[in-house]
């Protein structure tokens, strides 16, 4: 069984919309516009590049993506590896041809059927809908966030507010750095 990790940039209060200076969004690129840059707070994203054994995103996290990562010479392992794009609507002539093997998944339901197959763990970038919706049904196994030290107020945000029971987490790693970035990894406790 497979092993999925939502990694995620997050802002104290659970927002996940333009950390990197997506369009749209009015405190786009919030990690590195008011935030000191410490090296030592990334180390985890280095890890899950090394860790993971194939890519998973939504269809506008996809579409953002692909024109620019595969041209980017600091993802050569996410480049390389396997990517899983969950989409409805998604077409295969609209996918890329320069990043590797790339499978549509059209529901959560065939993503709970990847989950049963032999392989590594799937990282899952971006893709804040995909994230509340993975949570929702129960897939997600493990939770990669770097807190960043502060309020957006709107945005996307990374947990759903639907009426479910409770789920315990298990914090499995933490450290805290010199700029306020707090690095959480907890596994999900099934």
């Amino acid at each position: 069984m497979r092993t999925l990790i939502a990694t995620a940039f997050i802002s104290l209060d659970g927002v996940v919309e333009a950390p990197g200076g997506e369009p749209g969004h009015r405190s786009s690129g919030w990690t590195f516009k008011d935030i000191e840059f410490d090296e030592a707070a990334y180390e985890i994203k280095g890890r899950e590049q090394e860790e993971a054994a194939a890519m998973m995103m939504g269809r506008v996290s996809y579409e953002a993506f692909s024109p620019v990562w595969p041209t980017l010479d600091y993802f050569p392992q996410y480049n390389a590896m396997p990517k899983y794009v969950v989409s409805s609507t998604l077409k295969e002539d609209q996918l890329v041809d320069n990043w590797g093997d790339i499978t549509i998944l059209r529901s959560l339901d065939d993503v709970a059927a990847l989950k049963e197959t032999d392989g590594g763990p799937i990282s899952i970038h971006g893709s804040a809908t995909l994230n509340r919706n993975l949570s929702d049904a129960g897939l997600i196994d493990r939770y990669h966030l770097l807190v960043f030290p502060l309020l957006l107020g709107a945005g996307k945000r990374m947990f759903s507010e639907t009426d479910k029971d409770k789920q315990m987490l298990k914090l499995v790693e933490s450290e805290s750095y010199s700029n306020g970035i707090q690095k959480l990894v907890y596994d999900v406790v099934r």
